[in-house]
């Protein structure tokens, strides 16, 4: 707790937090997977940070997953089983592959698998394999020439899509698994036989997953917290007018405030506690809001829902305190490194250190492991140092909190960032200064500051441009705001049944997820782009089928073609524009 004796008080209070959550990625009404990041995510990155905490008893984080993003591991989990011990295919087309006698004999189809065969990292993943990476350069060369894929024989799509899975399994399994060693030193010509045994090691690891955190939190070395059930942004829903708070020219969607919003958010906090709750033993005790968005209304809705902590991006914080009257938030930085009180409530509320939490995210990953956490080591000594420096005599540390997604960076890393997870854990377990711990082990102490207002924003930049005031943005909360609006009339009709309501609401949260919005912006790849948008239009035309009615024309209509380069865009963005 942050309530140490002075003589053993250690200088800083280090909260690593981790996010995990992908957006629903299936076709409510037949089941089918559209991409597979969620498992491919699974098997990776979430095994893996499971596998890091397990193995440093003295380690400690927290660790958030959107509800909905559990939701789908265990549907993975249950398809596979269902195949292994039925026959029943899987209904993603990865692992229908993979568990096949045949590839599909139509062209299109087989170029689209061998294409989505290599959609991961060519310098991690691909090029370290040399068999992989004579199959990567075939693809690339069919890509060209499209009319000869009839030409490619069974073995080959089946080689391929087992060699993305075995990359896409984490390094702890590479390392822990003589099946999966065997598989990689044997290289190709891979068996039905094989093929179903990388799949049993594949269900073992989904199935298996979410216990693996449920026992980590029980025993008091991990704190599991929740966002909003399918990552929508909250400040948002509430409030479309938000988004100027912290960009006063912001151009809003045409169709105006979102209706229902604040309904609509707390069905989402509800209901993403209900699944948190079902698959934990426990209610989470506090949340990560959906991308770090915030506003006071927000922040007053998870109050009222019992929460006792939430956090944000550092860029909350600066614009909020510019806001009181602020003016020198240079030096020590002390004003960060603190948790607050929002208003008069019981929430406390904690801000991610861009630079740290950016560190790990986008700078380490090209450093050798030990470096990079050498360096992570010193900026939290000087932290320490400063802090010391300003609170002498006083009983209280700094906390620093460093937040990011707990998935995407590690594929940017060597081995999954296996050699500078392990250093990270095991040197600030072993640090004198340092204390690992959690939000909720930050709660107790001396008085904290009172925040008495926010500027509505996220840890992108503080701010809600990510989501909108782009043209294409726009577009798509017009879209959205029209389906709400049809949905409020069609329930209000009484024709709806009490389980096809439930459906259209679910299937209405889908479409409230973050992440469309997130990806449509001529930044962001085109070929990323194009997919999200596909999918959020299948989305939202469900959603008019669950009405009992036809999807409106626009709707076949791309929404964003985006054209940037991931370096601007993509997947993950860093928390300050350059120059901030």
């Amino acid at each position: 707790m942050c309530a140490d004796p002075a003589a053993e008080r250690p200088a800083v209070k280090l909260v690593l937090c981790w996010h995990m959550h992908q957006p629903e990625y299936r076709d409510s009404r037949t089941g089918h997977y559209a991409l597979p990041w969620t498992y491919l995510h699974a098997i990776k990155d979430y095994v893996d940070m499971a596998a890091h905490l397990e193995a440093e008893p003295r380690a400690r984080a927290v660790v958030n997953f959107a509800p909905i993003l559990l939701e789908q591991i265990e549907d993975y989990a249950g398809q596979l089983k269902a195949f292994l011990q039925e026959g029943t295919r899987p209904r993603d087309p990865l692992l229908d592959l993979l568990a096949a006698e045949h590839p599909p004999r139509d062209p299109d189809q087989r170029l689209e698998l061998a294409q989505a065969c290599v959609r991961a990292n060519r310098r991690r993943f691909i090029d370290p394999h040399a068999p992989y990476r004579v199959l990567a350069e075939m693809v690339t060369w069919l890509r060209e020439h499209p009319e000869y894929v009839d030409y490619q024989g069974d073995n080959f799509f089946f080689d391929l899509v087992t060699w993305y899975h075995l990359v896409w399994l984490g390094e702890t399994v590479h390392r822990s698994d003589p099946r999966i060693r065997s598989l990689l030193e044997q290289g190709r010509d891979f068996t039905p036989a094989q093929r179903r045994l990388l799949l049993e090691v594949i269900q073992g690891l989904l199935e298996g997953l979410l216990g693996r955190y449920r026992r980590l939190a029980e025993a008091g070395r991990v704190e599991l917290a929740f966002s909003p059930y399918a990552h929508p942004i909250l400040p948002l829903l509430l409030d479309m007018d938000s988004a100027r708070e912290a960009m006063a020219e912001a151009a809003l969607p045409e169709a105006g405030d979102y209706p229902g919003g604040e309904a609509r958010a707390r069905w989402h906090l509800q209901r993403g506690m209900e699944v948190f709750e079902r698959i934990f033993g426990q209610r989470p005790r506090g949340c990560w809001p959906s991308e770090g968005a915030v506003s006071d209304a927000a922040l007053h809705l998870l109050a009222k829902e019992g929460l006792r902590w939430a956090a944000s991006g550092e860029g909350v914080l600066t614009h909020s305190l510019q806001r009181q009257g602020e003016e020198d938030l240079s030096g020590s930085r002390r004003w960060l490194y603190q948790p607050y009180r929002f208003d008069d409530s019981d929430l406390t509320l904690f801000f991610r250190d861009d630079g740290l939490s950016d560190a790990i995210g986008f700078r380490y990953a090209d450093w050798h492991g030990d470096d990079a956490v050498a360096n992570f080591i010193h900026h939290l000594e000087e932290i320490g140092r400063a802090w010391e420096q300003d609170h002498a005599g006083e009983d209280r540390s700094a906390v620093v909190s460093v937040i990011l997604d707990g998935e995407n960076a590690w594929e940017h890393y060597p081995a999954n960032g296996y050699y500078f997870l392990s250093a990270l854990y095991r040197r600030l377990a072993e640090h004198p200064e340092i204390q690992l711990t959690t939000f909720s082990g930050c709660l107790d102490g001396p008085p904290r500051q009172s925040l008495p207002h926010v500027v509505a924003g996220s840890w992108v930049y503080g701010n809600l441009e990510t989501w909108v005031g782009d043209a294409d943005k726009n577009r798509g909360w017009d879209l959205l705001i029209r389906a709400k609006q049809r949905v409020d009339e069609v329930r209000r009709s009484g024709r709806l049944s009490r389980e096809e309501e439930s459906a259209v609401l679910r299937q209405l949260a889908v479409c409230e997820g973050s992440d469309w919005c997130w990806w449509f912006g001529d930044y962001n790849p085109g070929g990323t782009v194009g997919l999200f948008d596909r999918l959020y239009r299948l989305h939202l035309a469900r959603l008019y089928h669950l009405l009992g009615e036809h999807p409106p024309r626009e709707l076949s209509q791309a929404i964003s073609r985006g054209g940037g380069e991931p370096a601007t865009g993509g997947v993950m963005r860093p928390g300050r524009k350059s120059g901030d």
